[in-house]
């Protein structure tokens, strides 16, 4: 089965416009990184081997005019984000013609999108309609042929892609999931397909065809991944299964298992031969990049076995020069024939950005938390607000980082899925001091002292006892911190095991609030007010913690996914059905006049602008902020699908969903409605 990245969110959204116009450009804001994340292939021009395109996992074609050093954003060819791009081929005799197959993780859907204009704009195939579409092929001798491996079976066009035929048995129990496509070189009607199962063969262009089994060579049961022929000598070929790789040296008949790659935990997703040189083969798997010097016979790891490749690219005029496109590090790239890769992802950027915040010492630095990148990921700085931007996650052992907080000293907090880490110095630490139970409040029995009376008798004289706050033990804290907030000199954090508090810049932690069995997911503070909330229960503090309130959500809302505290005295929160706010601390709720958004993902407070910022999950792309002091609400059709946005400077920062950081070009690009 197909490995990929799974989305920490992945919740669709409907946005019901206000009924006010926006005179905003649709231009978009800018994206600028941090560069890196899922790639998922590579193919170039036949005719200028410096024009690459490149596919990812969130729908996103991009291109690159010097061989890949740079890389722009060409289109998304659907209108969804979890589009994966494995499958790219372009038309040898009109380069302006460009296929892309595309499938979604974990669903049934996918297209073939075509574009006759070097992949700027993309429409779909009506005779794979829907079709997850996982291999593609184009045959050699015939180049207005082509095949296309989807769930259903094999289908093939012989009008370089215009019509397409269904050449595998209809409705077959046998030649469908097919992973993998391959054409023999010289004869287009011999025609190799990899399923989930087994590969299968058709010697007459798919009148009939034949299973390649235990009897040929090939474990039963083998998932197929990638099948490539020899352009010289058309009889060797290989195959990658999850069994191993194997062999073949008359065109499929007889397979051998090659020895030594790989082990049962790895995978080899790609095989890519040197055009130049047919006894180099190059193996892209979930353990890193094998190389063979002698036709399989003996194979040595190139790169260390954290990186997953997930396609291999060779220049065939200069065979040095070979491109990866990986999970998480995105395209790497190698001089020397494979033997030293280095990163080449300038432009290119799919990263899923959760949690940002903005450094109160110094302005324009800024720092967001990622997930689903592992040693790649982890926290980003930038000094410049957000136009480059710089790793730093030392120490944070590859975690997922949910969420970044400033103490009163400037060190940094981060949450992950296994504990709070504190950024004091170069390295990040995980911090070890933390209760996870609520003081106890002793009343120790005391003496009554005896005092004399007038006649001689001694009275006891009642004494107040003295009351003992016992503060239980800290141990390790392994769960989940989803958002932190500073009020004063006190920072909270909304975890999995209730509200924690630390008062000495996230040194130690102290539970604040009983956590009573919920999972708490926000928490907002302004002006001594702190307000946190799980998915449907929410509470207010106003004393540092010492004492909390429950709050009632809206009636209307199912389920909280976002609050704020304004520095006018009221309450934020939002959800799916919208945003509401509180003006009398959670008694009742309202709808802000013209600030009708669904699916609300984000709301926090810019206190130099007094405004509330908003967006929403997608498909969603507008942001909205409600100035408090003469009520106008203002928004920008950005473009992109917002996770969150933040002020740095005159401008605003957004996070996407799945691509990044966005930067607002100009102020201008916005409109602005007065209740």
């Amino acid at each position: 089965m197909r490995t990929n990245r799974i989305s920490l969110v992945a919740l669709l959204s409907i946005l019901f416009l206000p009924v006010f116009h926006s005179q905003a450009a649709v231009t978009g804001w800018l994206p600028f990184g941090p560069d890196g994340g899922d790639a998922r292939s590579i193919a170039a021009d036949p005719h200028d081997k410096n024009h690459l395109y490149l596919g990812t996992a969130n729908g996103w074609i991009y291109e690159s005019h010097n061989e890949g050093a740079e890389w722009k954003r060409l289109a998304r060819v659907g209108k969804r984000d979890d589009l994966v791009l494995d499958s790219i081929v372009v038309d040898p005799l009109n380069t302006n013609h460009v296929m892309v197959g595309a499938w979604v993780l974990g669903g049934q859907v996918g297209d073939l999108f075509t574009s006759d204009d070097a992949g700027v704009t993309w429409k779909t195939i009506p005779e794979l309609k829907g079709q997850s579409v996982l291999a593609l092929a184009n045959a050699a001798s015939d180049p207005k042929m082509f095949v296309a491996g989807t769930l259903k079976g094999v289908y093939q066009s012989n009008d370089s892609g215009a019509h397409w035929t269904l050449i595998s048995p209809p409705g077959s129990t046998e030649i469908h999931e097919v992973e993998s496509v391959a054409i023999d070189p010289k004869n287009p009607k011999i025609i190799f397909a990899g399923t989930w199962h087994l590969p299968w063969k058709t010697t007459d262009g798919g009148v009939t065809w034949s299973n390649i089994t235990s009897k040929n060579g090939v474990i039963d049961d083998s998932d197929v991944f990638s099948i490539i022929i020899d352009p010289v000598n058309p009889g060797v070929m290989y195959a990658s299964a999850c069994s191993g790789i194997y062999k073949s040296e008359d065109l499929g008949s007889v397979f051998h298992k090659i020895q030594g790659i790989p082990s049962t935990a790895r995978r080899t997703r790609v095989l890519m031969q040197d055009p130049q040189h047919q006894n180099i083969v190059f193996a892209g798997t979930t353990e890193g990049l094998y190389r063979t010097v002698d036709s399989g016979k003996t194979w040595v790891r190139m790169s260390g076995p954290e990186l997953i490749v997930n396609d291999v690219y060779i220049n065939p005029t200069d065979t040095n020069r070979v491109l990866l496109a990986t999970d998480r590090g995105g395209v790497l790239v190698s001089n020397d024939g494979g033997a030293s890769f280095k990163p080449a992802n300038a432009g290119f950027s799919s990263r899923q950005i959760t949690s940002y915040v903005e450094d109160q010492r110094q302005p324009n630095t800024i720092y967001v938390g990622l997930v689903n990148d592992k040693a790649w990921g982890g926290v980003f700085v930038s000094s410049n607000g957000g136009m480059t931007w710089t790793q730093k996650n030392a120490g944070l052992e590859a975690h997922d980082v949910f969420s970044l907080g400033q103490a009163p000293d400037g060190s940094l907090v981060a949450g992950t899925r296994h504990g709070i880490y504190r950024l004091a110095g170069p390295t990040w630490t995980k911090v070890e001091k933390v209760s996870l139970e609520l003081p106890v409040v002793e009343t120790p029995a005391v003496a009554k002292p005896v005092v004399a009376t007038r006649k001689g008798a001694r009275k006891p004289v009642a004494k107040a006892p003295v009351k003992k706050v016992v503060k239980p033990a800290a141990k390790p804290f392994d769960g989940t911190v989803f958002a932190f907030t500073r009020d004063g000199d006190a920072i909270y954090a909304a975890t999995s095991a209730g509200i924690l508090k630390s008062t000495d810049s996230g040194q130690s932690w102290a539970l604040a609030a009983d956590p009573q069995g919920h999972l708490w997911y926000a928490v907002a503070s302004q002006k001594g007010v702190t307000f946190a909330a799980s998915l449907s229960k929410a509470e207010l503090t106003s004393d540092g913690g010492k004492t909390w309130t429950p709050v009632t959500p809206p009636s209307e809302l199912t389920q909280i996914a976002a609050v704020a505290v304004d520095g006018f005295g009221g309450l934020w929160i939002g959800g799916r059905e919208g945003v509401y706010l509180s003006e009398d601390k959670g008694a009742s709720w309202h709808i802000v006049q013209n600030l009708f958004m669904r699916d609300v993902n984000n709301i926090f407070y810019d206190e130099r602008g007094e405004r509330v910022l908003v967006t929403a999950n997608s498909p969603t792309t507008l942001v909205f902020a409600a100035h408090l002091p003469d009520k106008k609400v203002t928004y920008w059709n950005t473009g992109w699908n917002m996770r969150l946005v933040r002020p740095v400077g005159d401008h605003l920062v957004g996070a996407t969903m799945f691509d990044g950081i966005v930067i607002q070009p100009e102020m201008t690009n916005s409109a602005e409605v007065k209740h």
